[in-house]
């Protein structure tokens, strides 16, 4: 055999536990329960979380079987689903948003769970602290409670004639009520009027914003919640028809024709969700693995949004963002 056949043949053989499992070995289960709508940004994520698996060992169809259910946005079919992934009896179920993990802990105490894009988990109940979950669960979190005040301070240093703010947030979650908490303590300071809109359906959000718009100076925060990612394309037309600044807490709203956002990089909490699910389906318990937050938040701006709204984007918002659509 030639000298750079056999240092082939080497270098994979090198690779083979990476990939391959051993002969015999068990599938595996994972469940997966996401909050939103499978025609929603769901679906990216949930693409980069498989494969972010496969260098850890991991693959779909070959040593591990992934179940996935798309709760549209609706309480009950969430709590549906939550209950049908349990009695699969999954190794680990991959909880998506907040909406999720409380039906999920309803069904079960034992199967391990891994959460992304759960602002407040303590707050929830859903672990007893970031450090030490306790329980079946542990995650990821985007970003904190203060988070929230960036999104005031971003509106006003775009639109600084803003005296009036509709923050629009899912109520019936922990999360919707702190955001807006969070907001509405800021908002003295910046010379501004906040106002809650809920989220729980298209009428009540289009008869909200033709309201709120009837009055000058006013401009629109969008909390993160599965109804907001579900309602975005209803959001975004109503800003621009009532020629409404908004700030957005994803990128993929602005990328739909908002005008800026700001928030933690979704993608990348999947990808690090997956290294947990790992470590779980290679025996660590979820209440020895740390919550932890963010570290990547990406800043969005739509300049074409900016023009048809009369703004001006500062140069210093501008040379702060990562994308910037023309």
């Amino acid at each position: 055999m030639r000298r750079r056949e056999f240092l082939g043949v080497l270098s994979g053989a090198a690779a083979w536990p990476v990939t391959v499992r051993a002969q015999g070995e068990p599938m595996r289960r994972i469940g997966i329960l996401v909050s939103s709508s499978e025609d929603d940004e769901g679906k990216p994520r949930i693409a980069a979380f498989q494969e972010a698996l496969q260098p850890l060992g991991w693959i779909a169809g070959r040593n591990v079987q992934i179940d996935t259910r798309w709760g549209g946005g609706d309480a009950q079919s969430i709590r549906k689903y939550a209950a049908e992934l349990v009695a699969l009896a999954p190794d680990v179920i991959l909880a998506n948003g907040s909406a999720t993990v409380g039906p999920l802990l309803q069904a079960t105490r034992t199967v391990p769970i891994v959460f992304a894009y759960v602002p407040d988990p303590v707050g929830a109940g859903f672990v007893d602290s970031l450090a030490r979950p306790g329980g079946n669960a542990t995650g990821f979190t985007p970003f904190e409670y203060s988070t929230s005040g960036k999104w005031l301070e971003l509106l006003k240093e775009i639109a600084p004639r803003v005296t009036r703010v509709a923050v629009i947030r899912d109520a019936t979650i922990s999360t919707g009520l702190g955001q807006f908490v969070t907001i509405q303590a800021v908002a003295p300071s910046f010379g501004v009027e906040v106002s809650a809109v809920n989220v729980r359906d298209p009428n009540e959000i289009e008869r909200a914003l033709m309201a709120f718009a009837q009055t000058s100076n006013g401009g629109l925060i969008v909390t993160g919640s599965a109804l907001a990612v579900i309602h975005r394309h209803l959001i975004v037309t109503l800003t621009a028809r009532y020629k409404l600044p908004a700030v957005y807490f994803e990128r993929f709203f602005v990328t739909d024709g908002g005008l800026v956002s700001y928030g933690p990089s979704m993608v990348e909490q999947y990808r690090a969700a997956a290294r947990y699910v790992d470590r779980i389906l290679k025996g660590e318990k979820p209440s020895e693995l740390p919550v932890q937050a963010a570290t990547k938040y990406e800043l969005a701006i739509n300049l074409k949004t900016a023009k048809a709204l009369g703004l001006t984007v500062p140069p210093t918002l501008l040379a702060r963002a990562d994308e910037v659509i023309e």
